[in-house]
């Protein structure tokens, strides 16, 4: 083989790897951004609340917060927050949960706040499972009510939650279709199949027969309305649809009178609140 040839090769490996190697990269920085410091204590909030501690099926030990209201129905919120931070910054959203009569448990993912290990696609799975399993194992938890809510990040962890566990309804706030959909939004450069990150919410969904609200905001700019749309129009009845506004890290049924007098609609009709 000349050796042109072979150096031209050399270079043509070294760059393929130099690539995935960036890809690799892009996902690990681009997706996971945990906080390991609690910006404030639900102590603020006045609300009667219980710090745990349990363990995902690898060992790993996860902590969540307890909001069990005294005041509403058996109803739980079962809450995934997105990738950013940890759960100590969606305190308001839930006072708001917990002021319509619900109890609230929240949890960080691995490698969030108090959680151990490092955060990864098979661990956030993980570890909200261990969560609800914990939650069934407390005795004290109506799990026929429960209600599951995903926000961003947390839309892909409770639809996957939802094909191994059983809810009342399923809420996915300003979530994806998957990781080959959001890649072609913002790093139009990288191939679908050189992606290991799969966030398949839009198959997931397909089969789903728990019912469904799916919330977007045209004015998402991290994601895109197109794919909240695309995401709601895959899934299989029952399902709603409910626009909000706002931007993606401001834009929230919490956030907005109308679309939560349409939240606090489905639930009364659902019989959840």
């Amino acid at each position: 083989m000349p050796i042109l040839l072979i150096n031209v090769l050399m270079i043509v490996a070294v760059v393929l790897a130099a690539f995935f190697a960036l890809v690799r990269y892009l996902e690990t920085v681009g997706v996971f951004f945990p906080s390991r410091d609690m910006a404030v204590s639900p102590l603020i909030m006045d609300l009667p609340w219980e710090d745990v501690y349990f363990k995902a099926s690898d060992n790993v030990r996860i902590n969540g917060w307890f909001f069990k209201n005294p005041f509403g129905r058996e109803s739980t919120l079962f809450f995934a927050h997105g990738n950013a931070g940890n759960m100590s910054d969606r305190l308001l959203k839930v006072k708001f949960f917990y002021d319509l009569g619900l109890s609230v448990f929240i949890f960080d993912y691995r490698g969030y706040g108090k959680s151990e290990g490092k955060p990864s696609e098979a661990g956030v799975y993980l570890d909200a499972q261990a969560a609800y399993d914990y939650l069934q194992s407390r005795g004290d938890v109506e799990m026929d009510k429960m209600i599951f809510y995903g926000a961003s990040l947390g839309g892909v962890v409770v639809v996957d939650l939802a094909t191994h566990r059983k809810a009342a309804l399923l809420v996915v706030e300003s979530s994806i279709t998957n990781a080959a959909d959001m890649a072609r939004v913002h790093y139009p450069f990288v191939p679908s199949f050189l992606l290991s990150l799969k966030f398949d919410s839009i198959n997931k969904v397909r089969d789903l027969k728990v019912p469904k609200l799916f919330i977007h905001s045209p004015e998402d700019e991290v994601v895109p309305y197109w794919v909240g749309q695309k995401l709601f129009e895959a899934a299989c009845v029952p399902k709603e649809f409910l626009k909000i506004n706002g931007g993606h890290n401001d834009g929230s049924i919490t956030a907005e009178p109308t679309a939560a007098g349409e939240f606090i609609r489905i639930l009364k009709v659902k019989e959840l609140i």
